[in-house]
C-alpha cells in the first residue's frame, strides 16, 4: 500500500470532538457535506456526478473503479478515503465515540456502516459499526466479503460476528496506518460454525428491498416481515424471525424489513430489529418516526418479541404486532 491517504483525518485521531454528536439521532448532513469538501475534487466530482448533494451508503463496483481511477488509490485506501462518509451515519448518545467501517464484496460494491446505539434501553441493543457494514451488504445482496475497512480495531463481538460471514479466499481487514491483515490474525483459534456442524453463513441469501412506496400497510408489511424472516439466518436456535417497519415520507408510504443474523457464540447475533433501523439509517431518513411495525417469528425455545418490542416502545411508542409462522 501507499502511504495512508487519511492518517489525519478527524474520524482517525481524537473520535470525540470529531463535529458529530452523540446525543442527535437526525442525519448530520452539515457534518456529511463537510467531509465531502475535503475529499481530493477528481473523487468529489464522480461523487456529487452520481449523487448530487443525497447521502449515500452504498457504492457499485463500477463507481467504485471510477473513484479508484480518478484518485490512483486502490481499493483498501479509497475504503480509508470515505470512511469519514460512513462514520456520518453514526448514531452514539451513550458513548459518543464514533466508528466507521465500509465493506467490499468480492465484486467490488462497497457497503457502508456505522456504530449505533439506543438511549434508554440495555446497552446489549447497540450496533456495531462492522455488523452496520455487513447487515447493509447482506441486505442489498452481496455474496460474499472480500474487505472489512474500519477506522478503529475490531473488538472481540465483532470479530466473532465476521467469522459467521462467508468470506471471500482473500478476506482481510484493513485499518489506518496499519498493513491489511487476516481474520485468522484478528481471532486466532477461533470457534466457528463448523464446530456446530453448520455450514450456513450470512451473506448470500437476498431479501426483498426495501422502500416499498405506497404501501399497503397491513398486507405488505406482512409480506415483507415474511419475506425476511424466510431468508434469516438461524441455524442454532431455529429461531427464524423477520421484521417490517412502515415509514410515512409525505404521501408516500415507505416500508422497511430486517432479518436475524444468528451467531454461533449467540450473543454477537443481530436481531431482525436492528437490522431494519440500520437499513433506513443508512438511508440517512427519520428512523424513529415508525408507524406500524410487525413481526413474523417462528418460536422454538427463543422468542425475539419482549426484546425487539422493548426497543421498539423505546424508540416510537409504536406496539409491535407479531404473526407466528404455523398461523400466517
Amino acid at each position: 500500500m501507499n502511504n495512508n491517504p487519511i492518517s489525519d483525518n478527524p474520524s482517525n485521531s481524537n473520535n470525540k470532538n470529531n463535529g458529530l454528536d452523540g446525543k442527535k439521532h437526525s442525519f448530520n448532513r452539515s457534518y456529511w457535506n463537510e467531509q465531502l469538501k475535503q475529499l481530493p475534487a477528481p473523487c468529489r466530482s464522480v461523487l456529487q456526478g452520481r449523487f448530487s448533494n443525497t447521502p449515500f451508503s452504498f457504492l457499485s463496483a463500477t463507481i467504485v473503479q471510477e473513484l479508484q481511477e480518478a484518485s490512483g488509490l486502490d481499493q483498501a485506501e479509497l475504503g480509508l478515503l470515505l470512511l469519514p462518509l460512513a462514520t456520518s451515519f453514526a448514531v452514539a448518545p451513550v458513548s459518543d465515540f464514533f466508528v466507521g467501517a465500509i465493506a467490499f464484496d468480492s465484486d467490488g460494491n462497497a457497503y457502508f456502516g456505522a456504530n449505533f446505539e439506543f438511549a434508554g434501553t440495555h446497552i446489549g441493543q447497540t450496533i456495531h459499526a462492522e455488523q452496520s457494514a455487513i447487515a447493509n451488504a447482506w441486505q442489498l445482496g452481496a455474496k460474499d466479503l472480500a474487505l472489512l475497512v474500519i477506522n478503529y480495531p475490531p473488538c472481540g463481538h465483532c470479530r466473532q460476528f465476521i467469522n459467521e460471514v462467508k468470506l471471500a479466499n482473500n478476506f482481510q481487514i484493513q485499518l489506518p496506518n496499519s498493513e491489511p491483515k487476516s481474520l485468522t490474525y484478528y481471532l486466532p483459534e477461533d470457534f466457528s460454525p463448523k464446530d456446530l456442524g453448520i455450514e450456513d453463513r450470512i451473506l448470500g441469501k437476498q431479501t426483498q428491498q426495501s422502500d416499498n412506496n405506497n404501501a399497503t400497510l397491513d398486507t405488505d408489511l406482512k409480506e415483507m416481515a415474511k419475506l425476511a424472516h424466510d431468508t434469516s439466518h438461524a441455524p442454532y436456535s431455529g429461531n427464524k424471525n423477520g421484521i417490517a417497519l412502515l415509514y410515512e415520507e409525505g404521501e408516500n408510504k415507505e416500508i422497511v424489513s430486517g432479518r436475524y443474523a444468528e451467531n454461533c457464540a449467540f450473543n454477537p447475533s443481530l436481531p431482525a430489529l436492528q437490522v431494519a433501523l440500520n437499513s433506513r439509517r443508512l438511508q440517512g431518513k427519520d428512523w424513529q418516526n415508525i408507524k406500524q411495525a410487525v413481526m413474523v417469528e417462528t418460536k422454538t425455545t427463543l422468542s425475539q418479541f419482549d426484546n425487539a418490542s422493548g426497543l421498539l416502545k423505546e424508540i416510537c411508542g409504536v406496539a409491535l404486532g407479531v404473526v407466528a409462522l404455523d398461523s400466517y
